[in-house]
């Protein structure tokens, strides 16, 4: 009862009539919910490209959000259902914009469940829950995602190429029933930035294609996914980018659960050259005692493989070239970095946790990845960070 009267505040805060909203509600169920992830850090930037940075305090909300979803009952097991998920950025900072997070319209019976909108791709949806155990969150001061795949963020059509953990806009998802713990996900994104083109020759039609499978019964949590980027180089964007992934979260003991993530994406930066990234996460869970957890996580990028002499950026972390011109000379190899995390967590309710946090990355001596939220990385830079967070979801 109360996020319904919570949600029909906001909705006439919004300038939806009340009477219209409250006319619907007795067909169709409409829910509010959300959360705020606030964290605090203190960062030492180590050296940058001009020289030594600045140490700094940092605020971050990473993940936050506010939405609504709802369902309306058809007939003959089918239902039609929405979401509008919108940044919940609490510093006022970052405001992606009305339904800028996962939101979508969708239609689903026994036949599975198709959906059209923003979303999480499969790619990234088989993958998420397992990067994320032995880390406060993928993303953020300690977030390993920008090693795994080049950060994980919102993405318009034709953009992060090298970003593979990504939210697309402009997206048809399908996902069967599960059967026997095995569900299977498909998604293809429109070629919406194709319409600017003046000419067939040349244009590309930058795509998505994401697969992904998931098996959870008994202990095991399984995941495999499969992702390629259609056209989104330059010259005529016939470049072709993919990865795949195998992730698994398994329970120890009841107190203590690992999970896993392997993956290798490959860049095509011309017909005749490619950087080639395999990257891999370890974390365990666990729970001490009571509300006391302990959290730790590796996290891992080995070197680029491949001919390119051209680095590509992602949503928050740039992939070094394959073959880096030092000094005016090509030098290979020696292109990976690792990323150390441990977290203690404190849980307060159902729905609300605190952590304590730190986080070290180490870049071999080609490399310039960057903890999450900081920039300006030297090669060959070592960056560290410890502070605070609280997680509450409603």
């Amino acid at each position: 009862m109360q996020k319904k009267m919570m949600a029909l505040a906001v909705i006439g805060a919004l300038g939806v009539p009340a009477t219209s909203w409250a006319q619907t509600s007795s067909t169709s169920s409409v829910q509010l919910y959300g959360r705020i992830y606030y964290e605090y850090g203190f960062a030492d930037q180590g050296t940058g490209t001009n020289g030594p940075r600045v140490n700094v305090d940092v605020m971050q909300t990473p993940g936050s959000n506010i939405g609504f979803r709802g369902e309306e009952k058809l007939g003959g097991g089918m239902s039609t259902w929405f979401q509008c998920e919108s940044t919940a950025d609490v510093r006022g900072v970052n405001q992606e914009g009305f339904c800028g997070r996962n939101s979508a319209i969708g239609l689903k019976g026994s036949y599975g469940n198709i959906f059209l909108g923003r979303w999480d791709t499969p790619f990234k949806r088989t993958m998420v829950t397992a990067a994320g155990v032995g880390t406060s969150r993928v993303t953020g001061l300690w977030g390993d995602s920008f090693l795994l795949m080049g950060g994980s963020t919102s993405t318009l059509d034709g953009s992060a190429r090298a970003s593979f953990m990504r939210r697309q806009a402009n997206v048809i998802n399908y996902e069967t029933p599960v059967m026997n713990g095995v569900q299977i996900m498909a998604a293809v994104s429109s070629a919406n930035s194709a319409t600017s083109a003046t000419t067939g020759a040349t244009a590309a039609k930058p795509r998505i294609w994401s697969l992904g499978a998931s098996y959870k019964a008994g202990p095991l949590d399984f995941g495999a996914g499969y992702e390629q980027h259609s056209q989104f180089g330059a010259a005529g964007g016939a470049n072709t980018d993919n990865a795949w992934h195998v992730s698994a979260i398994y329970p120890v003991t009841p107190k203590v659960k690992i999970g896993g993530v392997y993956t290798q994406q490959k860049l095509e930066t011309s017909a005749t050259t490619e950087s080639k990234i395999d990257a891999w996460h370890l974390g365990v869970d666990w729970n001490i005692a009571g509300p006391h957890s302990l959290l730790a996580s590796y996290t891992a990028t080995g070197d680029v493989k491949g001919n390119s002499t051209v680095a590509i950026a992602g949503s928050g972390a740039t992939r070094p070239a394959a073959l880096n011109l030092v000094g005016g000379a090509l030098a290979s190899g020696d292109t990976g970095a690792s990323l150390w995390s441990l977290h203690y967590r404190h849980t307060l309710s159902k729905r609300t946790v605190a952590l304590l946090n730190y986080g070290r990355l180490k870049n071999d001596g080609q490399a310039q990845y960057t903890l999450g939220g900081l920039s300006g990385s030297a090669r060959g830079n070592s960056q560290n960070a410890y502070g605070i967070s609280v997680d509450h979801r409603f």
